[in-house]
């Protein structure tokens, strides 16, 4: 036979093939409606975490200008731009200046609340729209009249001060009159979480409150807008590349209208990345309930396969009909999958959309729809495959023969290569596509360390159950035989029934931590308070003024200073390659301090300290991890960049870190003649023995009439803001886990479902020996009882061990074990697999023997 002819008759016999496989699915999909869900479920939690995140880049792309302002901003902290600087970037564009801060407001009765500031030239906004209520023209608001300056605020501010429009408040020396409540701001998402509610008043009203000190820590922004015609990215690159040629110590901190917002964008990218490995798990859940769909679907078509072969079926021409049936059914849900998850972006939008504080522009993304699909036809194919190939080489005898005993036997080679090629393309795409490659790989392992524990926990409690003496009590002797019986559920319902509990104890356990770290009680010996931008010349007075009006408490105070570092061992911040966990570090100014003392909170683990004494070059002591992440070591040399002046210094020492104390602590420690002469304020704490709210509410008023510029922090109200921004977050992974939880469930229904035939054998056979229905629903409810609790047993650690990693390695929190929580996930397990369990064996006692025995 020549190759053409060859190719000619395996065209045929795949047509052929094909044929038959959707003639065979004419018949309906009964035995598939558990396979198609669950490939449905995992496609549309990816596809549609997917093209909300690319719906909501898009929306960030093309309002960029909007969000930051400008084509271009560049930010300096503690200091204002240089005259000559300032005028190079009104050459190359309009400019408009903006500087932001925290301050205290006081009400006419004395009430105070910590605000978020926002002052403004008369040219804000250049781009977009400032939304206020009532609305007025920003000249008109912020004027100054009979001697107060106007100002808006956010409602928030109206509500903690009970005021209302017209109403007088005071910050630092100057008075404002809210004359409107700001409602929505143009550029708010480039300006990063608050603590406190805006406060949005002139740049020329800030001067007159003195609390522009040398050192504050005020950040000054200097938006670019180019002009029309003039303003593609070749003209944004010019003008970042001119104004750093131009004042190459200015520090700036430059951003563009590509990178409006860079943190935000590095949060969306994390947490989409997380989001899609939650619809993959689901996806590798949803494999369990393929397998046992195709295992069970073949079972019951080995009739049809014996006359197949009989008739000539090679058993190649036997696995292309089953595969193309599994590939077409896999593409039935993946379709559904695709359909709900594109339409995500359009549903989130028209019902959130008004509400949404992110710009997200619905849109069908091709590009994640098309990723999506592969991930369920990889899945389909990597969970299907073995199955499959072990009716390959079955002879015809032994298929029917399974009616009375299964026969276990490996596929051939050929397909277990072939699945491993399937399942390393699906690791590939999994690792190779994500943000984060490094956490992507942890889950890749740590799902195949699963999958591989669950099968291993599946066989010992087979062997643990086939070895244990025979029991006396008839239902405990049925109910440990059905464990390890040829055929027994025990494999299925541990996988399934394992892989949802894991995902479950991790959700709830970092739930928890993460609640108990923001929302409940304080660290112990944690500070009550956080006061800045103490003045350097008052900062021995405010230590003294603390320590008499708070007696007993804990008063901790540093100088502090901000800077960005712009060079390491000879190379540039911007081309050093960080590790991801360090990165952060390089993206924006971080607070600096000096002090010849070890500080608090801090060991030295390498390297020796310099000593109050020192008066030598500059040094500084590095946060270990950070130094391990941007390759730095003892000796090595940094620049920091230091209000305009860089400011070279070598590593003496690193340092461990003890963050969840809230005490004050810097990545940066430098020696004390670092910053001899340079403009700084103090930063301090407060901590109290017996904290109270009427005692931090009297130290807030004490300090606000003493030290007017001084701005309190109160560390439970900030951590309760964090503590928002973390309970909305993790709402959002609790949505997307209850993907995973719905396809474990839907698993675990299959996994019982398939093995409803034996169970009408057995059943029926037993009720014709006089089993009653008492005991054979006490032997069935005692066998699932022992598997369910197990599994749940093996769910609990593996999720507790998940979550520990993923709080003290990923965030670097403290961890703490969960019990209650824990608990309420075994009870969950065992209500659920006895309950399915119990539903399934119910509808096989009500079967009547002779039907059954008819055909047996």
């Amino acid at each position: 036979m020549s190759i053409a002819s060859e190719v000619a008759v395996q065209g045929r016999a795949s047509s052929l093939a094909f044929r038959y496989a959707l003639r065979e699915l004419r018949g309906g999909l009964r035995g598939f409606y558990v396979f198609i869900a669950c490939i449905a479920l995992g496609v549309m939690a990816i596809a549609g975490v997917g093209s909300v995140a690319a719906s909501l880049g898009d929306g960030l792309s093309r309002e960029g200008r909007t969000l930051l302002g400008g084509d271009v901003a560049f930010s300096l902290i503690s200091r204002e731009a240089k005259p000559e600087e300032v005028a190079y970037l009104r050459t190359r564009g309009e400019v408009s200046v903006a500087a932001t801060l925290r301050a205290m407001a006081r009400s006419g009765d004395g009430k105070l609340a910590l605000v978020e500031l926002k002052a403004v030239d008369g040219k804000y906004p250049m781009l977009g729209e400032l939304t206020l209520e009532p609305n007025m023209p920003v000249a008109d608001l912020l004027a100054e009249r009979d001697g107060v300056y106007g100002a808006a605020a956010d409602s928030t501010l109206l509500a903690r001060l009970d005021l209302k429009l017209g109403d007088r408040v005071t910050i630092g020396s100057a008075t404002y009159q809210i004359r409107s409540v700001v409602a929505a701001e143009p550029d708010k998402l480039a300006g990063g979480v608050g603590l406190g509610p805006r406060f949005l008043i002139s740049e020329a009203s800030l001067r007159a409150t003195d609390l522009l000190q040398p050192g504050s820590l005020v950040r000054w922004i200097y938006r670019v807008k180019l002009p029309d015609g003039a303003n593609d990215d070749r003209a944004t690159t010019a003008l970042i590349d001119g104004a750093r040629a131009a004042a190459p110590e200015a520090g700036w901190e430059v951003r563009s209208r590509n990178n409006a917002s860079p943190q935000l964008e590095r949060t969306i990218n994390r947490f989409t990345q997380f989001l899609t490995l939650v619809g993959l798990a689901a996806l590798l859940v949803g494999g369990v309930g393929v397998a046992n769909a195709v295992k069970s679907h073949i079972d019951r078509r080995r009739d049809v396969i014996a006359s197949f072969k009989a008739l000539g079926a090679t058993g190649r021409d036997v696995f292309t009909i089953y595969c193309t049936q599994v590939v077409v059914l896999a593409g039935i849900g993946s379709v559904i999958g695709l359909v709900l998850g594109a339409a995500l972006p359009f549903v989130t939008v028209g019902l959130f959309g008004k509400v949404l504080p992110l710009p997200v522009v619905p849109a069908l993304h091709p590009d994640e729809l098309a990723l999506s699909f592969l991930y369920g036809q990889l899945t389909a194919l990597a969970f299907g495959l073995w199955p499959l190939g072990r009716v390959r080489d079955v002879p015809v005898a032994a298929l029917f023969r399974e009616t009375v005993a299964s026969e276990w036997h490996r596929p051939r080679w050929s397909y277990l290569a072939l699945m491993a090629v399937v399942v390393a393309l699906l690791i590939g795409v999994a690792i190779g596509l994500a943000y984060d490659k490094r956490v992507a790989t942890v889950f890749v392992a740590s799902s195949i360390a699963v999958f591989l524990l669950l099968r291993g926990i599946a066989e010992i409690l087979m062997a643990v159950a086939r070895r244990l003496p025979r029991s006396r009590m008839t239902m405990l002797r049925l109910a440990i035989a059905n464990i390890h019986r040829p055929g027994a559920l025990t494999p299925s319902v541990v996988l399934s029934l394992g892989l949802g509990l894991a995902v479950l104890v991790t959700i709830t356990q970092i739930d928890g931590n993460l609640r108990r770290q923001f929302l409940a009680a304080l660290p112990e010996r944690a500070p009550s308070f956080f006061f800045i931008d103490i003045p350097s010349t008052e900062a021995d007075r405010f230590a003294a003024f603390l320590a008499q009006i708070a007696a007993g408490s804990t008063v901790e105070d540093v100088p502090m200073l901000r800077g960005r570092i712009v060079a390491a061992r000879g190379v540039k911040a911007d081309q050093l390659k960080p590790s991801v966990d360090s990165e952060w570090v390089l993206q924006s100014d971080r607070g600096l301090t000096y002090t010849g003392e070890i500080p608090k909170g801090s060991k030295i683990v390498e390297g020796e300290w310099w000593g109050p004494d020192y008066s030598g070059p500059p040094l500084v002591s590095m946060e270990k991890k950070i130094a391990d992440g941007l390759s730095l070591k003892i000796g090595d040399e940094i620049v920091v960049n230091v209000l305009g002046r860089d400011v070279p210094a070598k590593i003496a020492n690193l340092r461990n870190i003890d963050w969840q104390g809230l005490g004050i602590n810097f990545v940066l420690v430098f020696s004390p003649n670092a910053f001899k002469g340079a403009p700084h304020s103090h930063v301090a704490t407060l901590t109290e023995p017996h904290a109270g709210a009427t005692d931090d509410a009297r130290i807030i008023k004490q300090v606000a009439d003493s030290f007017p510029m001084v701005t309190s922090v109160r560390v439970r109200e900030a951590l309760e803001t964090v503590g928002t921004v973390v309970s909305n977050l993790v709402l959002a992974i609790r949505g997307a886990s209850a993907v995973t939880l719905i396809s474990a469930i839907l698993v675990l229904g299959g996994a019982l479902a398939a093995g409803h035939r034996h169970r009408v054998y057995d059943a029926v056979i037993l009720k014709t020996l006089g089993a009653t229905r008492v005991r054979l629903l006490g032997a069935y409810a005692l066998e699932y009882l022992m598997i369910g609790f197990a599994t749940a047993i093996f769910g609990v650690i593996a999720g507790s061990v998940a979550a520990w990693l993923i709080v003290t390695r990923l965030m670097t929190l403290s961890f703490i074990w969960q019990a209650g929580s824990a608990a309420l996930v075994v009870v969950a397990a065992l209500v659920a697999t006895v309950g399915l369990g119990l539903a399934g064996t119910l509808l096989a006692l009500n079967q009547k023997p002779a039907s059954v025995l008819r055909n047996l």
